[in-house]
């Protein structure tokens, strides 16, 4: 009885909850996102702010896996001011915008600060939490209107400069190749796995082996080396 006790303490795994700070101005929007976190299997919420000072002065202290990050706090710093000042002093926190911003300036702007990841607000709460844990496991989630602007900026820059083969991706299986072109359309992981008939664990595989073969870290890096900038 002792004996099978022990093994099955053994067998029993604990998964670690995934830490989000909501950083939003309108109170019934963070509560809301507040109680679809702390609701959810795997997920905790573990702070939410109302504005861009005191982001900057919480954050550091709460060190959240991830943080929703909105763009206009109705303050003068903008939410992409707050991940550019806070990404170098916490850089195992991962920012994930969260706003109902599609402009491409906008966009890029929060990408170049440090932000992993960037969602609409519509974004229904099932997808938004695969972005969540998606971006802690190392993705860049974005949502597929994000991505079509990424990828049209893409594309828009290799016709603009002249372009030979791109070797870099000569390394990649004609699997990996496949699924960084899915990648490049913005599909998350559970999509992918599901158009090519693969579990969402070896898509995750795969992927990793893509950004280790490509010497990039995330999604947006992939897709750019794909479009071969």
């Amino acid at each position: 009885m002792v004996l099978g006790g022990i093994e099955n303490l053994f067998t029993f795994v604990v998964m670690k909850a995934i830490s989000v700070c909501i950083v939003d101005d309108n109170r019934e929007l963070r509560n809301a996102l507040e109680e679809i976190i702390s609701m959810s299997d795997g997920y905790e919420c573990t702070g939410t702010f109302g504005t861009a000072e005191e982001a900057i002065k919480q954050l550091p202290v709460k060190l959240p896996d991830v943080v929703l990050m909105d763009i206009n706090l109705g303050t003068a710093e903008s939410g992409i001011d707050v991940v550019r000042i806070l990404k170098p002093r916490i850089p195992g926190t991962n920012f994930m915008m969260c706003t109902v911003y599609e402009e491409d300036e906008k966009i890029f702007e929060a990408l170049s600060a440090g932000a992993s990841g960037y969602i609409l607000k519509k974004t229904d709460p099932p997808r938004m939490l695969e972005a969540i844990r998606e971006l802690y496991e190392g993705g860049a989630p974005m949502s597929s209107q994000i991505a079509r602007k990424v990828v049209a900026a893409f594309r828009k820059k290799e016709a603009e400069v002249p372009q030979g083969d791109n070797e870099e991706l000569d390394v990649l299986t004609p699997r990996e190749k496949e699924i960084l072109e899915l990648l490049s359309r913005g599909l998350m992981y559970k999509e992918i796995a599901a158009q090519i008939f693969l579990s969402p664990e070896t898509v995750r595989k795969h992927v990793y082996h893509i950004y280790e073969k490509l010497h990039v870290s995330n999604r947006v890096a992939a897709v750019n080396k794909f479009y071969g900038r």
